[in-house]
C-alpha cells in the first residue's frame, strides 16, 4: 500500500513541476507574439516530453543524486514514508506556488522536503548540510547570476550582428476605425448599448496586438523576419526539451524503492504526469513568465532561449542540479535590464518566492514524516 501511496504522490508531484515549469520554455515565444497560448504549450508539452524520455540515457548522474543519498543517512533513503514524506513536501509547495502565480523551482521544493524530512526523522545532526555546498547549493546560486550575465552578453552580440547585417526594424502602425460600446440612458429610465466609430491611428506599444514589431530585409535570401520566428520557436524547443532532460531524473528518483518498476518506467510515468501538468495548470505562471518581467520582441526572445537552453543542456550533461527557472528568469532578466525595460519589482517577487521554497518544503515534508511515523 505504501508503494502505490509513493507512486501517487511522485505523479503529484509531477503533475505540480510540470504545471509551474512547462511554460518556462516557451514564455518568450507567448510573451513576444511569435506564437498563441495553445500553440506555445502544445510545442512546450512535445518538446518537454521528448526530454523527459531522453533522460533515460543522458542522466543517470541526477537519478541517484535526488535519491538523498549522502545528505541522510542511507537508512533513511530506504525508507518508504521518508521518500513518501519528501515528495508530497515539494509537490504542496510547487502547486501552492502555481495557483499564486510564482515561478518556483521544484529542485529547491525537494531539497528543502529532503532536509526538513531528514530532520524530522533523524534529527539536526542526522543530516549532512555539507554535502548541499558543491553539490548543490553553489549550481543553485550561480546558475541565475550566470544566466543574467550570459542572457545581457548574447544580446548585444546579436544586435550588433543585426547592424553589421544591415537588418532594420520595422515599426507597423494600424490606421482605420475602432468601435465602441458604451451604455447610455434610454426614454423609459433604463439604460440602452450606443455604438459608435472612431478613427483609429496606433502605434507598437497601444493595445492593438496587430501592431508589432518586425525585422525588414533577408539573410541569405531568406525574410529577416521569418527567420528570427523560426529560430525563436526551435530555441523555446531546446529550452523545454532540456528541462525534460534535467528535471525528469530528479522527481523519477523518489521511485527507486519501488522494485516492480525499472528505471525507464519510472521515468515515462514522471514524463506523462509532467506532460499533464503543463497542459492543465501552466496559464497562470505563464502570464507571470510572459508578461511581467520584461516586455520581449521576437530577436530577444530567441537569446533568452538560448541562454536557458545552453545553461540547463550543460547542467544535465554534467549532472548539476540547476533549476531551469533560475535560469529562465535570469536570462529574460539580463535582456530587460541591458533594453532599460526590465519589472524590478516583479522579479524581487519572484526572488522572495525562491527564498521561501525551501523552509515552506522543508516544514510541510517535516510535518508530513513526523505524522505517518506515529501511524506507523
Amino acid at each position: 500500500m505504501i508503494f502505490i501511496l509513493l507512486l501517487l504522490a511522485t505523479c503529484f508531484l509531477a503533475f505540480s513541476n510540470g504545471a509551474n515549469d512547462n511554460f518556462k520554455g516557451v514564455a518568450s515565444i507567448y510573451g513576444s507574439g511569435t506564437a498563441g497560448y495553445k500553440v506555445s504549450i502544445s510545442w512546450a508539452t512535445a518538446t518537454t516530453f521528448a526530454g523527459s524520455i531522453t533522460s533515460i540515457l543522458l542522466a543517470q548522474a541526477l537519478l541517484k543524486k535526488f535519491s538523498g543519498k549522502g545528505l541522510v543517512p542511507d537508512s533513511l533513503v530506504g525508507s518508504e514514508y521518508f521518500l513518501l514524506a519528501v515528495t508530497l513536501g515539494a509537490g504542496l509547495t510547487v502547486i501552492l506556488a502555481t495557483r499564486l502565480g510564482f515561478p518556483i523551482s521544484t529542485t529547491h521544493g525537494l531539497l528543502g522536503a529532503l532536509i526538513g524530512g531528514g530532520w524530522a526523522a533523524v534529527g539536526f545532526g542526522g543530516v549532512d548540510l555539507s554535502a548541499l555546498g558543491k553539490s548543490f547549493v553553489i549550481p543553485l546560486l550561480l546558475s541565475p547570476v550566470i544566466a543574467v550575465a550570459l542572457g545581457a552578453f548574447l544580446y548585444v552580440i546579436f544586435h550588433s550582428v543585426r547592424y553589421l547585417l544591415r537588418i532594420p526594424k520595422e515599426w507597423c502602425v494600424c490606421i482605420g476605425q475602432e468601435t465602441r460600446v458604451s451604455p447610455m440612458p434610454a426614454a423609459d429610465g433604463m439604460l440602452a448599448m450606443r455604438t459608435m466609430t472612431a478613427p483609429l491611428l496606433a502605434v507598437e506599444g497601444e493595445t492593438i496586438t496587430s501592431c508589432q514589431e518586425r525585422y525588414g530585409g533577408a539573410v541569405a535570401g531568406v525574410d529577416a523576419q521569418t527567420l528570427v520566428d523560426t529560430g525563436h520557436f526551435l530555441s523555446a524547443g531546446v529550452v523545454s526539451f532540456a528541462r525534460g532532460l534535467n528535471d525528469t531524473p530528479k522527481m523519477a528518483a523518489l521511485l527507486l524503492l519501488v522494485k516492480w518498476l525499472t528505471p525507464a518506467s519510472e521515468i515515462g510515468i514522471v514524463a506523462a504526469a509532467i506532460a499533464f501538468g503543463g497542459l492543465l495548470g501552466a496559464r497562470r505562471v505563464a502570464e507571470t513568465m510572459s508578461h511581467k518581467i520584461t516586455s520581449l520582441n521576437p530577436g530577444q526572445g530567441f537569446t533568452s532561449n538560448l541562454t536557458t537552453g545552453i545553461l540547463v543542456i550543460l547542467a544535465s550533461t554534467y549532472g548539476l542540479p540547476v533549476s531551469t527557472t533560475h535560469v529562465s528568469v535570469g536570462a529574460l532578466f539580463g535582456i530587460g535590464v541591458t533594453t532599460g525595460q526590465a519589472n524590478v519589482k516583479t522579479v524581487m517577487g519572484i526572488v522572495l518566492s525562491w527564498i521561501v521554497t525551501l523552509p515552506c518544503a522543508a516544514l510541510i515534508a517535516g510535518t508530513i514524516y513526523f505524522m505517518v511515523s506515529k501511524l506507523h
